[in-house]
């Protein structure tokens, strides 16, 4: 049986942009395209998607995981090992990370004093690379200029700025889980106006296209950092708010 990209989205949750890019760069080519240029995906291509989506999981680069995927049994046992290493890490880190949000809420209500260098504690500057390296990746070399751009807006922010900015997204999440479990729809007023304030915040760091805020949604849905981000807050909101940006992208940008 043959599936269409949006078959394979719908069955999947990767969005149908991510698996055109999978083709584009020869990660997941289509069993065959129709002579009206419709990508077609059978069992095989399933499977592989998968495995894609597995390694993922793990974090792994694109690149990587071609190579994996071009291996064999061995590459891939070796591969799990050293990844399980890699896992091992990060939990190590994330408990630090939630002392340093303990030690910022005390900061904030004023219990305890706080270094300007505690407020990044258990942050990975070798993940910051890993994620402005897939931006590139995905986006293309133009898209170096905006990693660049946000680096400099925020080159002489105070520990303030960086709560104040963590504070602002936090209440844009909260506000689409709400209106998610209330039932609106992504092209509510409601919610439009929402995404207007995520907008306005992701304007902080740089100015994106139409195409960069669709893109930065996608990121959203594909990438399982931010995806275990936003389940935290409810399950549908990664979908509902790259819905939502595709829509202000179309047509407000």
């Amino acid at each position: 049986m043959a599936y269409t990209v949006k078959d394979v989205s719908k069955l999947s949750g990767v969005s149908v942009r991510t698996l055109h890019y999978y083709d584009e760069i020869g990660l997941l080519p289509p069993a065959f395209t129709g002579e009206n240029g419709y990508r077609h995906y059978e069992e095989e291509q399933l499977l592989r998607l998968q495995q894609i989506m597995f390694y993922r999981e793990l974090d792994m680069p694109l690149g990587e995981i071609a190579q994996l995927l071009r291996g064999g049994p061995d590459d891939i046992i070796k591969s799990l090992h050293a990844h399980k290493q890699q896992l091992l890490e990060k939990a190590g880190r994330i408990q630090t990370l939630v002392h340093t949000i303990d030690h910022t809420v005390h900061y904030l209500k004023g219990e305890v004093s706080m270094k300007n260098e505690e407020l990044f504690e258990g942050f990975d500057p070798v993940k910051q690379e890993q994620y402005e390296q897939e931006i590139v990746e995905r986006y293309g070399e133009g898209s170096k200029a905006l990693i660049e751009e946000s680096k400099r807006r925020t080159r002489n922010w105070s520990k303030e700025d960086y709560v104040k900015t963590q504070q602002l997204v936090d209440n844009i999440h909260r506000e689409l889980t709400s209106a998610i479990e209330a039932g609106a729809l992504p092209d509510s007023p409601n919610v439009q106006a929402i995404i207007k304030k995520h907008y306005e915040w992701v304007n902080q760091f740089y100015t994106p296209t139409k195409e960069v805020y669709s893109g930065l949604g996608d990121l959203y849905v594909d990438h399982p950092d931010f995806r275990k981000l936003y389940d935290g807050y409810h399950p549908q909101l990664a979908q509902f708010l790259r819905d939502g940006m595709n829509i202000f992208a179309d047509e407000q940008l």
